[in-house]
């Protein structure tokens, strides 16, 4: 929430013969304008304070001391740029003699797909565009950030090797959408540009415990938007985009087993801290990486870019109640023994909620439904 500054009564006139002048004289130009400037590129929504480094420092240990075990376990989840699939293999050659023939081709399938379609995949585009954003994110975390931006740390190697993964997606779909002449590039170039500069309010507090559940659970979510739109893709008849959705899950994934194996390893290790970070996390709930975007136009762009995909069924409250259901169940937190009173209740809370959840879901659908249309800047 912004802070309210509290009204201060300016200085009445001079008296007549003294120096007349107001306080709003003596402001130069040149700072209104950049007074003006900040305004534009903070967020177009009230952030709450947040909690920083919320960690107990002797946790430190718990991380370095994984260093071995994220080299054997975690960074297996990787693939070399060799073995990689490019966004070149997905998309027309430049180079070739054919390149305007295959333009066109990309084109006449995509006339088929409805606008809504686009509206999701220009909003998941744009999410995985956002990618500094979610490196730095990882890099001011305790105890697994890269120290010099170049560390050899296991938690460095992946942290990097991860976003470079990451950075096929929005290149690839970025293309796509070019090259398909259904869409405003530079409207979508625009909500990029803000979305970057306004950053995330993930409420993670620097914390990894709190990371790597979100983590965990946002690669899954963003999973299942992308296999959900690569089976969109091919009942609209266009399978080459359907390939290219499809192939971007498959990364998703593999990540999402890396970060839920991470959290596995906590759980083993540290049951109460990390039961008592699922909770945390869950109580605030886990706001979608995209959740600051806007065009320059539409203060609430993302809820209504997420009413689109609730009603196509690309992403629902159905798949967020299911995904935390999934990670309940591949965590076995209904299992765990041992646990402080506050663990306890932590792991009382976090096992009852998809039940609460699911009250939930025939509403969120209903109002999605009967949502009035918008009208997108980027379509």
């Amino acid at each position: 929430m912004a802070l309210k500054l509290p009204s201060v009564a300016l200085p009445a006139m001079a008296s007549f013969g003294s120096p007349k002048f107001s306080m709003a004289s003596i402001v130069h130009p040149g700072l209104k304008k950049v007074e003006n400037l900040k305004t534009t590129l903070m967020p177009h929504q009230d952030q709450q304070v947040q909690v920083k480094h919320s960690m107990p420092p002797q946790k430190m240990e718990i991380f370095k001391s994984l260093d071995k075990w994220v080299a054997d376990n975690i960074l297996i989840h990787l693939k070399s740029p060799e073995k990689s699939w490019q966004p070149q293999d997905f998309l027309p050659d430049s180079k070739s003699d054919g390149f305007f023939e295959q333009v066109k081709e990309l084109q006449e399938r995509a006339k088929g797909i409805p606008d809504d379609y686009f509206v999701v995949l220009v909003g998941d585009m744009i999410t995985e565009e956002a990618l500094p954003t979610y490196q730095t994110i990882l890099n001011i975390t305790d105890g697994i950030k890269d120290e010099t931006g170049a560390s050899l740390s296991s938690w460095a190697i992946w942290n990097r090797a991860w976003t470079a993964e990451e950075n096929r997606h929005g290149d690839l779909l970025n293309k796509y959408l070019y090259l398909s002449g259904r869409v405003d590039m530079r409207q979508i170039e625009k909500t990029i540009q803000y979305l970057i500069g306004a950053g995330m309010d993930w409420k993670m507090e620097n914390n990894p415990y709190l990371t790597f559940i979100y983590t965990s659970f946002q690669e899954r979510a963003t999973f299942i938007s992308h296999k959900n739109t690569a089976k969109l893709a091919g009942e609209y008849g266009d399978t080459e985009l359907a390939k290219v959705c499809g192939f971007i899950a498959a990364d998703e994934k593999r990540h999402e087993a890396a970060y839920t194996k991470i959290i596995e390893k906590l759980f083993k290790i540290d049951p109460d801290e990390t039961v008592q970070a699922f909770a945390s996390m869950m109580r605030k709930r886990i706001t979608m990486p995209a959740h600051l975007m806007y065009d320059g136009r539409d203060e609430n762009l993302f809820d209504h870019f997420s009413t689109v995909a609730q009603r196509l069924g690309v992403y629902t409250t159905k798949d967020y109640t299911d995904v935390l259901e999934f990670l309940v169940d591949r965590w076995k937190v209904k299992e765990l023994t041992g646990l402080s009173g506050d663990g306890r209740k932590a792991q009382d809370y976090v096992c009852e909620l998809p039940l609460r959840l699911r009250k939930l879901e025939e509403k969120a659908h209903l109002i999605a439904k009967q949502a009035p249309t918008i009208s997108f800047s980027w379509i």
